[in-house]
């Protein structure tokens, strides 16, 4: 059992407060992201719960015990840190057996762990040769076994990929997204790609600022995120946003009147006729159509990548709309296109960037 609890937890550096009032539950085996843009202070939430640093308040808690002010090295923690941090003099058998040699482990069991956790990050050809003689993602790898040997009560993982190209980064996200499964080990994952936290995570908290935007699962943010910095955030590529106004609302319906873009008719929701609001819409969501009733935009570049086509448009009100289109489309710049889409794919957000909700029955 590794559930880690944060309680009203802050963090000041002197008049200065990078962390606001936190409030997370992480469950055990659960494996969670800390995604948000640099400076949101999701590394240094990490290092209060490694215990390299203290919060100015609050309470932080493994498996119910309050370890708040306990040692780093005394609460069973391993982290994976953005450096592979790996003694360049050493083997790899060495790196792994290091912290168990200094903890005076007999020597059959630390054999027998690092034998195990090189069979599952299939480092074990690699065992006799030093970090300069590996590729970046097999020290990557290193140093997530050199975690695993320990047996640790948690994971905590801050950027592991960041120094790793984009194709390694892919092959090694789908390799921890295996290990997880196979170890059912509580993870903490921090990085500022949205891309990793919707393939690992089970659940994202989205930080902003020091404080918590949201927390859910990938597919609750995307499909229904709080707020219009957590809407912005999620999805690539990133959401629409367009100015609109409520219309008039009749049979259940409201109408969104959209600057230099036509209208749009959605199921009632919890606002009034001239409200000003934000409409958010996925690219992906987004269908050209020959005539009826949509949105309507003058195209100013197409990317035909084959599978897809990418439609950048912008409205005779001046707003930019990127399209995603499924396939191959004869479409050009220059020309008109039309769009319509579900209005169950629409995303409302009031004047303070707050999601509008459906109007009660």
């Amino acid at each position: 059992m590794s559930r880690i609890t944060l309680t009203g937890v802050s963090r000041s550096f002197g008049q200065v407060q990078v962390l606001h009032d936190i409030d997370l539950d992480i469950r055990d085996g659960e494996l969670v992201v800390f995604v948000g843009p640099s400076g949101c202070g999701k590394s240094t939430l990490l290092r209060l719960i490694a215990g390299l640093d203290r919060p100015t308040k609050g309470i932080i808690a493994i498996n119910d015990e309050d370890v708040t002010r306990v040692a780093a090295a005394d609460r069973g923690l391993a982290m994976v840190f953005q450096s592979y941090a790996l003694y360049p003099h050493m083997s790899v058998r060495q790196n792994l057996a290091f912290g168990l040699e200094n903890a005076r482990m007999p020597r059959a069991e630390i054999d027998q762990r690092i034998a195990e956790a090189a069979r599952m990050l299939e480092i074990a050809p690699y065992l006799d040769r030093r970090p300069g003689q590996l590729s970046g993602g097999q020290r990557q790898r290193v140093a997530i076994g050199r975690a695993i040997v320990r047996n640790p009560t948690a994971f905590l993982l801050d950027e592991p990929l960041s120094n790793l190209d984009a194709e390694l980064r892919i092959s090694t996200r789908a390799e921890l997204a295996a290990l997880h499964e196979r170890l059912s080990a509580t993870m903490i994952y921090v990085t500022h790609d949205q891309t990793e936290a919707m393939t690992l995570a089970d659940r994202i908290v989205v930080l902003r600022a020091g404080r918590i935007e949201q927390v859910g699962t990938p597919l609750e943010l995307y499909n229904r995120p709080a707020n219009l910095f957590v809407a912005g955030f999620i999805g690539a590529p990133r959401m629409n946003f367009l100015p609109a106004k409520i219309g008039w609302t009749k049979d259940g319906r409201t109408r969104l009147d959209l600057e230099g873009a036509g209208s749009l008719e959605v199921e009632a929701v919890a606002a009034s006729a001239g409200d000003e609001i934000t409409l958010g819409l996925r690219p992906h969501q987004l269908r050209l159509v020959d005539g009826g009733e949509g949105m309507t935009a003058e195209v100013s570049l197409v990317e035909a990548l084959g599978s897809e086509t990418v439609v950048h448009t912008r409205t005779t009100g001046g707003q930019s709309l990127l399209a995603v289109l499924s396939g191959q489309h004869d479409v050009a710049a220059g020309e008109t296109a039309r769009f319509s889409l579900d209005s169950a794919d629409l995303h409302l957000f009031d004047k303070d960037g707050v999601r509008i909700q459906p109007a009660a029955n």
